[in-house]
């Protein structure tokens, strides 16, 4: 018998989570279970008391995982084709409830039996161990793993393959000289992806109640709201992570969001969730420093974000609104930390600019998802029959916000604020520029998924906006 006869004869047993797959489907099980059932957070606790099984399987119970959409580990399936191909036996050995590997078993069709938690049985580490060496004997077949849970059954494998391992596991691989399947390192990119470090730029409305309030040289002033804007920043971030644990099954049918570093398995869920520790503890932090009033603002944020990544943002017109509102929260934020006022002008201004903005994100994802009539577009309350009335409301949302700062540039406070209040005027065709201009381009399907996004890119807007600046400036002079 030559030896590739001999390896093919030995059983090839695979874990899933980690290994198979670039994820943790009891993670991913979790958050899919709160974002359908948020009071069932109340529940996990209850369930944990009666051991990790439990949990698991309860959970299962309760949600259904998509096989196809899962960030499979490409090399490790192909090395399961060839070994398939050349008639050895397969085996999914793994933790994860049996509804669920059953799935994943049934959708690659690589695996002959699927051993999983069940029964009240983890399986998993010295379980796992024993259910392998009880069928197949020890040193009776090949196993391959990823983490510390899998050192056990390394020890009782024939042969082992390490991927993408944690660090015991890669000690154990370097120790051993076994076969090493490298995963992708989260880099800088990735992590810089996960924080959207380029939607910081909303926190700049923080500025906003110095600059009209001509403070913007003093100093004290200035430290206050770069203080606020990082403040703000890292908790925002901490909520896009959040968001994207509860998101990840959508990002991933989603043609650009399933890029995402969480959805794609670039970066995972354990490591998301301490960032959000650091990134909130930082935001704490930085808090301290400003008024009393910010951590009320501050904490008024977080709790709309997470009501909005939890349940608003799959409400009809709410997700909107909602949106409008944290822009206009931010503006509360900078006035709170600089202690100075905000005018009905302002927020007026803020709710109708705002909405427009969030009212073109909900049209571009209703023209860009081919729906048919009737059906709702993923993870939103709207349907393809909504789309006309979305646009129409957004530019009437516009234009109501031009007209709020045209009766603000002709009232008295501009007059009693600018020297020459005459300069402030541009400012309304200006805007109003700016509104229609991302509206005709939503429209011919040109718009970027994201209009904050769109202006960063677009030096039009951007131009605009600072020849508007320079004007507020002058006029102030």
């Amino acid at each position: 018998m030559d030896a590739r006869t001999d390896r093919t004869a030995i059983p090839l047993a695979v874990d899933l989570d980690g290994t198979l797959i670039a994820t943790d489907l009891l993670w991913e099980g979790l958050f899919l279970l709160l974002r359908r059932h948020p009071l069932a957070f109340l529940l996990v606790p209850f369930w944990l008391l009666g051991g990790p099984a439990r949990l698991k399987n309860e959970i299962a119970a309760r949600v259904d995982i998509d096989p196809a959409s899962l960030p499979y580990r490409q090399a490790v399936t192909a090395r399961l084709a060839e070994e398939k191909a050349a008639g050895r036996r397969i085996i999914l050995a793994t933790g994860t409830p049996r509804k669920f590997a059953q799935a994943i078993a049934a959708h690659l069709g690589l695996f002959d039996d699927v051993l999983a938690t069940e029964d009240g049985v983890n399986l998993t580490s010295s379980r796992k161990r024993a259910r392998l060496v009880e069928i197949f004997g020890d040193g009776g077949f090949d196993y391959v793993g990823n983490s510390r849970h899998d050192l056990q059954v390394f020890g009782a494998a024939r042969e082992s393959i390490v991927v993408a391992p944690d660090r015991a596991a890669a000690r154990w691989q370097a120790a051993h000289g076994c076969d090493l399947v490298p995963g992708e390192r989260p880099d800088l990119r990735a992590v810089v992806k996960m924080l959207r470090v380029h939607q910081w730029l909303k926190n700049t409305l923080i500025a906003v109640p110095m600059v009209l309030s001509h403070e913007y040289l003093n100093v004290e002033m200035v430290v206050a709201c770069l203080i606020a804007f990082f403040s703000f920043s890292t908790a925002a971030s901490a909520i896009y992570i959040i968001n994207d644990f509860f998101d990840l099954a959508l990002d991933r049918k989603h043609p650009t969001k399933c890029n995402r570093p969480f959805a794609s398995g670039r970066l995972s869920i354990p490591f998301g969730l301490a960032s959000i520790v650091v990134l909130l503890a930082t935001s704490a932090v930085l808090a301290a420093f400003l008024d009393p009033q910010f951590w009320l603002v501050l904490a008024g944020y977080l709790v709309a974000t997470t009501a909005y990544s939890v349940s608003l943002k799959r409400m009809l017109l709410i997700d909107v609104l909602t949106l409008a509102g944290l822009y206009t929260m931010r503006i509360l934020g900078g006035a709170a930390a600089t202690g100075t006022e905000v005018s009905f002008w302002l927020l007026a201004f803020s709710i109708f600019f705002f909405l427009s903005l969030a009212l073109v994100k909900r049209f571009v994802e209703l023209d860009g998802g081919e729906l048919e009539r009737g059906v709702r577009l993923a993870g939103r309350g709207y349907r393809a029959e909504d789309i006309d009335i979305i646009g129409q409301s957004g530019v009437a949302s516009g234009f109501a916000a031009v007209l709020v700062l045209a009766l603000y540039i002709d009232s008295g406070s501009v007059r009693e604020l600018y020297g020459e209040p005459w300069m402030v005027w541009p400012l309304a065709p200006i805007v109003l520029y700016i509104v229609m201009r991302i509206w005709v381009l939503a429209r011919r399907g040109e718009m970027h998924e994201d209009p904050v996004v769109f202006i960063i890119r677009d030096w039009r807007s951007q131009l605009v906006a600072g020849f508007g600046a320079l004007l507020l400036v002058a006029a102030s002079m």
